[in-house]
C-alpha cells in the first residue's frame, strides 16, 4: 500500500517528466524545421511562412538566435493573453468548484480525520493495513463519532456550491452560444435540414418525391435540395488514385534530377517484393485503369436508383422556414418523413449517411450489446493488469526480484508509479475502439459520433477504473482480513477500506494527468510522423502541407477523462481531500496547454458551438449524486445513525436542480429560436437585397467526391430556379396539387381541374 513516502517520491517522478516534456516542447518549438508541427493552424489560416525558405542551409533547420532561448517560456503567458471573445472556450469551470472546495476540506475536514486514532486500534486488532494518507481520511474516524455531523454539513456545503457553480456557467454558455449563433457569419446550414426515411412510391424518383412533398407543404420557403447517394466505393476509389498520383509526382521528380536512369520500382506489398517495373510507366497506367473505373462508378451513383438513399438535405430561403421544419412534425405518421438540422458541410460523414435509416435500430442494438460485454469483461484483464503492476504481485510473479524491489526507493517508484502507468498504457487503445464502435452505429456527423463515443469512455471509466478499482480492488486486498474476521466486523472493514483506494487514483491522476498533459503540448508521435513523411514522401508544397497533422481537440477523449477527474474530486472531496491538490494541479495544466493548442495547433474539424455542455452537466450531476450515495454507504458501515439521514435530501435536491436547470436552459442547445432566425434574416436581407441564395447553397451538399466535377450532366444535380409554384405528381392518389413540375413533366392527367381553369391563349 502507497504511503505518504511513495505518493511523494511518484509526485517527484511525475513533475520531473511533465517538466522534461516542457522544456523539451519550449526548445523544439523554436527550431525552424519544427515550425509546421507546432504551429500548423497559422499555416492553415496562410498567416504564416516556413522560416526554412532562403537563408544559410543551418538556420534552416536550427535557431541560432540565443536571446530567443532566454524566453523559452514565454509561450505560457501567451496562451493566456488571447481573450475570452476571441478563443469561445469554458475551461474556467473547474478551477471555480474546486479550489474553494480544497480549501475548505483542508481547513475543515483533514483535521477533523487526522485527529483520531481509529487506524492505529485497527491496525493491532484486525490486522487491517493502513498508512499516514488512510489517517487523513474518513477511515480514521471512529464508529458513532459525532465528528461525522462535519462531514454531512460540508456534504451539503460541496454540493450547493457545485450547483450554483454550474448554474451560473450553464447561463453564461447558453448566453455565449446565443451570441455565438446570433453573430456567426451564414453557413448552409443555418438554411437546412437533413430528411430522413423517406416513403419508398412506385411512380416518382426520391427526388421529383421530396420536391414534391416540400413544394406542397412548406410552399413559401422551400428553396432547393440534394439528394444522399451512395458514393462510399467512388470515394475509395478517388481516394486510391489520389495516392497513386502522389507516387506518380514523386517518380517524375526523381527522373527530372536524374535523367540518366528511369526510375524502378517492385508491384509487390510496400515495394518489397513482386515484378520490377518501370515506376512512371507503371503508375501512369494504373491511374488510367483507375480513371476509367472512377467514371464507370460516377455514372453508375447518378443514374442507379439503388444508389440514391431515401434521404436529402433541403435548403430553404430563410432560417425561420430551415427552423420550423427541423423542429417539427412533418407528416401524421411519425416514423416519416423526418427532419432535423443539418450538419455543417464539414461535419457531415459521409460514408455513415449511405446506411438505411431502418438499420440504425439494430446496429445501436448490437453496439449497446458490445460495448455491455466490452466494459464488464474487461473488468478481468485490469484486475489481472493492476495485480501484477503491484509489490505482491511482482514478488509473486518473478520472486529472484524480490531483494531489489524491497529497496526503499525502488519500493515507492512501484507503489507510487507503476499502477497508474501500467491502467494507462492499458487503456491506451479504448478511444479508437469507442470511435470505431459509433461508426458502426450510424451516426451522421463528426460531432454525434465524438459525443457518443464520449459518453461511453465516461461510463467505460466509472465502471472499469472507477467501480472496478474502488470496489473489486478494495475487496481482493483486504480478502485475507474478511476470512478471518467475525461477519460482523466485515461492515466496518469495507467502511475502512473503501476509501483507501485515494492513494491510487492520486498515482493516477499524476500520471495521467500531469505527465499526460504536458506530453499533449510536446506532440511527440505528430512531431515524428511529420519528419518521416517530410524526408520519405514530400514532394510539393501542397504534400508538405498535408503532412502537416493538427488534429483537434478530441472531445471523444480529453472531454470525459476531465469528466472523470470532476468524479474524483466530488466523490472524494469529503472522503479524501488530500486528492484534491492534484486535481487542481491537472485542471491548472490542462488549462494553460489546452489554450495554446487550440491557438497554434488544433484545427477543429467542426463547430459545435458548445453542444457537448448539456452532456458534461449531465455527468457533473452524476458525479455529485454517486459522492453523495457513497458517502451514506460509508457513515452507515459507520454506524452514524444519527447523521447518515440527513444526506438523504441530498440526491433529491441535486435530481430537481438537474431538471431544473435543463428546463432552464437546455433548450438553447437543441432548439433555435424562430424570433432569433427571423431577426437574422430580416438584417440580411436588408443588408443583402441582391443575394443568390440559391447560388450559395447549390453545391453545398454534394457529395466530396463529386465537388470540382461537372455537374451539369445529370438529373440528381440539377438545380433550376424555383418559383414557388406546387409542383404535379404522377402519383393517382393526388389529384388536386395544381401546376405543372419542373422535374415530373409538362402536365398531367391527374390535374384535370388545373387544365380547365387556365385561361385560353
Amino acid at each position: 500500500m502507497a504511503t505518504l513516502a511513495d505518493i511523494g517520491v511518484s509526485a517527484a517522478l511525475n513533475i520531473l517528466g511533465a517538466f522534461v516534456f516542457l522544456i523539451a516542447f519550449a526548445i523544439l518549438r523554436l527550431q525552424p524545421f519544427n515550425d509546421r508541427v507546432y504551429f500548423p493552424k497559422w499555416y492553415l489560416k496562410g498567416l504564416r511562412d516556413s522560416p526554412t525558405h532562403g537563408g544559410a542551409f543551418v538556420r534552416k533547420f536550427v535557431n541560432l538566435d540565443f536571446r530567443s532561448y532566454i524566453r523559452f517560456l514565454n509561450w505560457m503567458p501567451e496562451a493566456l493573453k488571447m481573450p475570452e471573445p476571441e478563443l469561445i472556450e469554458h475551461a474556467g469551470l473547474d478551477s471555480a468548484i474546486f479550489v474553494p472546495i480544497a480549501l475548505v476540506a483542508w481547513s475543515v475536514l483533514v483535521p477533523v480525520n487526522w485527529t483520531n486514532d481509529t487506524l492505529d486500534v485497527a491496525v493491532k486488532i484486525s490486522n487491517v493495513t493502513a498508512s499516514d494518507i488512510d489517517k487523513l481520511s474518513i477511515s480514521n474516524v471512529p464508529l458513532k463519532s459525532q465528528r461525522f455531523w462535519t462531514h454531512v454539513v460540508m456534504a451539503y456545503a460541496f454540493t450547493f456550491w457545485t450547483c450554483y457553480v454550474l448554474l451560473k456557467e450553464y447561463e453564461k454558455v447558453a448566453n455565449l452560444r446565443l451570441q455565438f449563433v446570433a453573430s456567426e457569419k451564414r453557413r448552409p446550414d443555418q438554411f437546412t435540414v437533413l430528411v430522413r426515411n423517406v416513403p419508398p412510391d412506385p411512380d416518382e424518383s426520391v427526388s421529383e418525391l421530396v420536391e414534391h412533398f416540400f413544394l406542397v407543404n412548406h410552399p413559401n420557403h422551400y428553396l432547393t435540395h440534394q439528394v444522399v447517394v451512395n458514393a462510399n466505393k467512388l470515394a475509395k476509389l478517388v481516394k486510391k488514385k489520389k495516392k497513386l498520383q502522389n507516387w506518380l509526382d514523386y517518380y517524375q521528380l526523381k527522373y527530372s534530377r536524374n535523367n540518366s536512369k528511369r526510375p524502378m520500382m517492385k508491384t509487390g506489398f510496400l515495394g518489397l517484393w513482386g515484378e520490377k517495373v518501370d515506376g512512371i510507366d507503371y503508375h501512369i497506367s494504373e491511374i488510367e485503369k483507375l480513371s476509367k473505373e472512377i467514371a464507370e462508378e460516377r455514372e453508375r451513383v447518378v443514374s442507379d436508383p439503388k444508389a440514391i438513399m431515401p434521404a436529402a438535405f433541403v435548403s430553404f430561403n430563410s432560417r425561420w422556414g430551415a427552423a420550423v421544419c427541423a423542429q417539427t412534425q412533418q407528416t401524421r405518421n411519425p416514423t416519416l418523413w423526418l427532419t432535423e438540422w443539418a450538419s455543417e458541410p464539414r461535419d457531415v460523414y459521409w460514408q455513415n449517411l449511405a446506411i438505411p435509416y431502418v438499420s440504425l435500430s439494430v446496429r445501436r442494438l448490437i453496439m449497446g450489446v458490445a460495448f455491455f460485454f466490452l466494459t464488464f469483461f474487461f473488468m478481468i484483464p485490469i484486475a489481472i493488469v493492476q495485480s501484477f503492476a503491484s509489490i505482491e504481485g511482482i514478488e509473486k510473479a518473478v520472486p529472484f526480484l524480490k531483494p531489489v524491489i524491497e529497496a526503499k526507493f525502488i519500493k515507492s517508484v512501484i507503489q507510487g508509479f507503476l499502477p497508474g502507468i501500467a491502467l494507462k498504457l492499458f487503456l491506451i487503445f479504448l478511444p479508437t475502439i469507442l470511435m470505431i464502435m459509433s461508426k458502426f452505429e450510424g451516426f451522421i456527423s463528426l460531432s454525434s459520433l465524438e459525443r457518443r463515443a464520449a459518453t461511453r469512455y465516461y461510463l467505460f471509466n466509472f465502471v472499469n477504473v472507477f467501480l472496478g478499482s474502488i470496489i473489486a480492488g478494495t475487496a481482493f486486498e483486504q480478502l485475507n482480513s474478511f476470512l478471518k474476521q467475525s461477519a460482523n466486523d466485515i461492515p466496518k472493514t469495507i467502511g475502512i477500506a473503501i476509501p483507501k483506494k485515494a492513494t491510487f487514483f492520486i498515482t493516477y491522476i499524476m500520471v495521467d494527468g500531469w505527465a499526460g498533459i504536458a506530453g499533449e503540448i510536446l506532440m511527440l508521435k505528430p512531431l515524428i510522423i511529420f519528419h518521416l513523411k517530410n524526408f520519405f514522401l514530400v514532394k510539393t508544397e501542397k504534400d508538405r502541407v498535408e503532412a502537416m497533422d493538427p488534429g483537434s481537440l478530441g472531445f471523444n477523449s480529453g472531454e470525459p477523462r476531465i469528466q472523470f477527474y470532476f468524479l474524483l474530486g466530488l466523490v472524494y472531496a469529503t472522503v479524501t481531500p488530500l486528492l484534491l491538490p492534484f486535481i487542481i494541479v491537472f485542471f491548472a495544466l490542462a488549462y494553460v496547454v489546452f489554450r495554446h493548442q487550440i491557438i497554434n495547433v488544433y484545427n477543429q474539424r467542426y463547430e459545435s458551438a458548445a453542444a457537448f455542455w448539456p452532456d458534461v452537466h449531465r455527468r457533473i450531476i452524476a458525479a455529485l449524486i454517486i459522492s453523495q450515495l457513497l458517502l451514506m454507504g460509508l457513515l452507515s458501515t459507520k454506524k452514524a445513525a444519527l447523521s447518515t439521514p440527513f444526506l438523504i435530501a441530498l440526491p433529491v435536491l441535486t435530481i430537481w436542480f438537474h431538471y431544473f436547470s435543463k428546463d432552464r436552459y437546455e433548450s438553447a442547445f437543441v432548439k433555435y429560436p424562430l424570433q432569433e432566425a427571423m431577426m437574422k434574416d430580416t438584417l440580411e436581407r436588408a443588408r443583402e437585397p441582391n443575394l443568390n441564395l440559391k447560388g450559395y447553397l447549390r453545391n453545398a451538399y454534394i457529395h466530396p467526391v463529386f465537388k470540382g466535377e461537372d455537374d451539369d450532366d445529370d438529373a440528381l444535380f440539377n438545380n433550376e430556379e424555383n418559383e414557388n409554384v406546387l409542383v404535379l405528381t404522377k402519383r393517382q392518389s393526388r389529384r388536386n396539387t395544381p401546376v405543372p413540375s419542373k422535374m415530373s413533366g409538362a402536365s398531367s392527367p391527374s390535374l384535370p381541374e388545373v387544365v380547365q381553369e387556365d385561361p385560353e391563349p
